[in-house]
């Protein structure tokens, strides 16, 4: 009894190992650089996401009519070369955004003239 079910088993284990497929496994080192860039893209993912999630630009999305939950999804859905560009933008951004400082020259040469003209 004993020996007929061993060799049920055995056959049951040289058909399963000859029909199933090995899944072959390769083991190799990882460079630096593709660590630093995980981590550098990981880094720069949770900066634009802190960004999103604060109470100002929250409140600002919202009044925009844009969920910050939908704009965190967006974040995580973006590639790590959009997020750089994004996170390089965000960075590099003044804090009035979108001033260059055209518009205060406009008005200090305005003003300018009036004085000038004023005086006469």
């Amino acid at each position: 009894m004993k020996s007929a079910a061993i060799k049920m088993l055995c056959r049951l284990l040289i058909v399963s190992l000859t029909l199933l497929p090995f899944q072959t496994v390769y083991a190799g080192m990882i460079s630096t650089d593709k660590v630093a860039a995980t981590a550098s893209a990981q880094a720069e993912r949770a900066a634009v996401i802190a960004t999103i999630t604060r109470a100002e630009v929250s409140s600002q999305l919202q009044a925009q009519g844009i969920d910050p939950k939908v704009a965190v999804d967006r974040v995580n859905a973006m590639s790590d070369q959009e997020v750089r560009d994004l996170a390089g933008k965000i960075d590099s951004a003044p804090a009035g955004a979108r001033n260059s400082g055209w518009a205060w020259a406009v008005v200090i040469i305005i003003a300018v003239v009036i004085w000038y003209n004023w005086k006469r």
